[in-house]
């Protein structure tokens, strides 16, 4: 595709497109603000508020959230191609706004259920756009490093978020004070994203013209039918889908189990906001270290210490081992985190980039529900401990799998796709 004539002063890399880069960070740090209200507090609402009593129920507000973010981030991508990366980014917003609303006025836990579907949709827009919209800024060279930062923007936002609420709650109770946060976050990203975002087309257009072969038509069932097909865009998935399964895991079911042991708000709040914290801060670090190790090798890496650190967060009763584990539990996902999305932008087509980041989405945001879901049947039946040790199990297993089938980085060397 050669370039345009609006497209000749574009350039490549981080340095030449900072500003947007760091506009695009903060864009996404009031992204991850806007889940990480629930992260500490939402559970127990469900339990003190709702009367829910039920763990399979009270996490169903993760179900909601993880099915809606992940056919909006399948679907983000074909839709960005289209219309846009700035389009989809504002619409996120749009959808964002009465979120925290409808939980304040909430009269029933249905409309919390409802919330979070909205809020899962707000979630697949607008961090698909800001993850598509920063590697197209940066080329494949430093793509590790720019998703290192933007993951690191939104899940630092997320820990602070989920500590925040979680005092306020202590303070002032589960509402509605914890979610005017929500109003504020919703209303500068809409701003922000309207005003000053820039589409980023003509970087895409740049970097296809670096492969000599056009696959702007891949459809999406060619995204999917390919990540099927292929060990690496397999293996890559498959870990995807089991970390994001250790969040629902850890967003719903570890505050009832540390609650269960007689564990204050504000320390429930400490313990949920820990694991992000970690995660986003050592995320611009390992993605850096993935753009010079190799994807492979933090991958598998980080889904071993994830296993361990959920299997000590189920043996363990005392409040400082959770805290030992929970640290593990962030520094294991912010090896797998930034370095599995750019994993996928090692393997596929410039052009195509954005549906193969979807679809890839679409597997990861999923395994959040089947996660929270899994676990709290598994918990409803044989409690807690049970249900931890059986999530801890499957994270070592995927890593084993992530072991066998994911190569060595490529780095800008996709795969041929068919359409």
């Amino acid at each position: 595709m050669p370039p345009r004539q609006s497209d000749r002063r574009v350039v490549l890399g981080l340095r030449a497109n900072w500003q947007q880069f760091a506009l695009l960070a903060l864009v996404n740090a009031f992204v991850g603000g806007m889940v990480g209200l629930e992260r500490s507090i939402m559970p127990v609402l469900a339990r003190d508020e709702f009367g829910i009593a039920s763990k399979t129920a009270a996490v169903s507000f993760i179900a909601s959230f993880g099915l809606a973010k992940a056919l909006a981030n399948l679907f983000a991508g074909r839709l960005s191609e289209r219309y846009g990366r700035k389009r989809l980014l504002v619409t996120g917003w749009l959808f964002g706004l009465p979120v925290p609303i409808i939980i304040i006025l909430a009269p029933a836990w249905s409309w919390v259920i409802g919330a979070n579907l909205l809020l899962g949709i707000n979630q697949g827009l607008t961090w698909s756009m800001t993850v598509n919209m920063k590697v197209d800024l940066v080329g494949p060279r430093s793509r590790g490093f720019a998703l290192g930062v933007n993951e690191a923007a939104g899940y630092l936002s997320v820990a602070a978020a989920a500590y925040l609420s979680g005092i306020i709650a202590e303070g002032y109770g589960l509402r509605p004070e914890p979610f005017y946060l929500g109003i504020a976050f919703a209303s500068l990203g809409l701003a922000l994203s309207l005003l000053a975002v820039r589409d980023t087309a003509s970087h895409v257009r740049l970097e296809a013209t670096r492969h000599p072969v056009s696959v702007a038509a891949v459809s999406l069932g060619a995204s999917f039918a390919e990540t099927a097909r292929q060990p690496r865009l397999f293996g890559v998935s498959q870990a995807g889908f089991v970390n994001n399964l250790n969040d629902g895991l850890a967003w719903g079911i570890f505050p009832l189990y540390f609650a269960s042991h007689g564990l204050s708000l504000e320390r429930i709040a400490l313990l949920a906001s820990l694991y992000p914290l970690l995660w986003g801060a050592l995320q611009p670090l390992t993605g850096w270290a993935s753009d010079q190790l190799g994807r492979r090798p933090l991958v598998v890496v980080g889904m071993l210490l994830q296993g361990l650190a959920i299997a000590i967060v189920g043996a363990t009763s005392q409040f400082e081992g959770w805290l030992v584990a929970v640290s593990l539990l962030g520094a294991g996902t912010a090896l797998v985190y930034p370095t599995l999305l750019a994993a996928i932008g090692d393997e596929v087509h410039p052009e195509a980039r954005a549906s193969f980041i979807g679809v890839y989405r679409f597997w990861r945001d999923s395994g959040a529900a089947a996660g929270a879901l899994a676990a709290g049947a598994v918990a409803d039946v044989f409690g807690f401990r049970p249900a931890i040790q059986l999530v801890a199990v499957a994270t070592v297993c995927s890593g084993v799998v992530a072991a066998m089938t994911m190569s060595r980085a490529t780095f800008g060397r996709p795969l041929e796709v068919s359409p």
